[in-house]
């Protein structure tokens, strides 16, 4: 059956998501210990987040259940957890919202997608695209837009910095010189460097996207005011032209989709409206329970005192574990930054190419990811494709005990790839 253009662009796998096919297919049937997996994006099950959390649906299950479980709800989100995040940004950040300014969804990356659909493509204008100011960002977002060349990435400055570390700047002359963005979309901190968003740069992009009169989306899904498990540069701001999102599933709540939107109505209302006529509204049972820990107190405890800690030690621990085992005569650099959930490394060498060495990882039963998925068709961007190939994702999920016999592996993988080309 013939599908239509957008079907076609939908029906496709990312990179990403092709790799992360093959990773169910390679270790279906596994033993537990038998494949490293380095390459996945699920947080880490820290114990503290992991108790909340049953703690919190079990009350929601108990108390809630008639109106969150056995009827519908609003589209915009439940009065309860409207109300919550009402309340818990008015006490933090000391903004004053109404649920006009709100909008919840089955995670925010489905708000993210409702934003693609309303602000970018064919329209009066023209065509308008999603633009990211500052890749490599995170490779669901190249599944938002359905059509065909819709979403588009501006590729970052490098600089070196001393020893083996480098991190990437926004490019404002380069974003300035576009004239198709209908959106413009950002995480920060990011996925998969870790860095984040300084106080100027926020600014530079604010005042671009109202020069354009176009929203700034800004998913602060690894950030503030939570789960903070990455460093933070500029906590989020209300602003017209900006519209933050929120996750619950990087403070350990993943498998129930749950996020929300936070901006000036013209941009919320749509979203609301687009919510109401695709998925009618988010799972209501996590809506509560969500509410609950936002409301006394939980979340940020939980935050600050477990979710926090625990990526930034686990950061070190890589950090070092890089240092002691990694072939002291390669040219490798890890992107800078404290906590996060993944390391983002750069091997800048001529007979380095990502998907080499995930094909030769893989053989030796050991996935990461690699680079190029994480930028918008680099292959195609002078001077993009020679960094984008040689640069690569471990994640720093998975127990310490993997995490020491992957980069070891790795390090075997890297002194075979420089020995054979010399």
């Amino acid at each position: 059956m013939p599908l239509s253009l957008s079907g076609t662009k939908m029906a496709g796998l990312s990179g990403l998501r092709s790799i992360m096919e093959d990773v169910a297919a390679s270790t279906a049937g596994a033993s537990a210990d038998e494949w490293l997996n380095l390459s996945v994006g699920n947080p880490a099950p820290v114990p503290a987040a992991r108790d909340m959390w049953r703690a919190a649906l079990a009350e929601s299950a108990a108390e809630d259940f008639d109106e969150a479980g056995c009827r519908y709800g609003p589209s915009r989100g439940s009065h309860a957890l409207v109300e919550a995040v009402a309340h818990y940004f008015h006490r933090t950040y000391g903004w004053e919202l109404g649920p006009e300014n709100i909008v919840v969804g089955p995670g925010s990356q489905m708000v993210c997608f409702a934003a693609a659909a309303l602000f970018a493509g064919p329209g009066l204008h023209g065509d308008r695209r999603i633009v990211l100011p500052l890749v490599p960002d995170y490779t669901g977002y190249q599944g938002l837009c359905m059509h065909e060349d819709g979403i588009v990435g501006v590729a970052p400055l490098i600089h070196r910095e001393g020893g083996p570390r480098f991190r990437y700047a926004l490019d404002t002359q380069a974003l300035r010189r576009r004239t198709d963005i209908g959106m413009m979309l950002v995480s920060s901190p990011g996925n998969p460097t870790g860095r984040a968003l300084s106080r100027a740069d926020l600014d530079e992009l604010t005042a671009l996207a109202a020069e354009c009169e176009v929203p700034l989306f800004v998913d602060n899904a690894y950030g503030a005011p939570f789960p903070r498990i990455a460093e933070v540069h500029t906590e989020p701001v209300l602003n017209d032209s900006v519209v933050n999102c929120f996750s619950a599933s990087k403070a350990g709540l993943p498998g129930e989709r749950i996020g929300f939107a936070i901006g000036h109505p013209k941009y919320i209302g749509p979203i609301a409206s687009f919510m109401s006529n695709s998925v009618l509204h988010a799972p209501q049972l996590a809506q509560h329970a969500l509410a609950r820990v936002m409301a006394d107190g939980r979340l940020d405890a939980t935050t600050s005192t477990a979710i926090t800690p625990y990526y930034r030690e686990k950061k070190r621990f890589v950090e070092e574990l890089l240092g002691e085992l990694l072939p002291a005569d390669v040219d490798w650099r890890m992107h800078s930054g404290d906590g996060g959930m993944f390391c983002w490394l750069w091997v800048d060498h001529p007979w380095f190419d990502d998907t080499t060495l995930y094909r030769r990882l893989k053989e030796r039963k050991v996935f990461v990811v690699p680079g190029r998925h994480f930028f918008v068709d680099p292959l195609r961007t002078p001077g993009l494709a020679e960094h984008a190939t040689r640069c690569f994702r471990l994640s720093l999920s998975a127990d310490e005990k993997v995490i020491i016999e992957g980069v070891h592996r790795l390090a075997d993988v890297l002194r075979e790839m420089r020995d054979g080309a010399a």
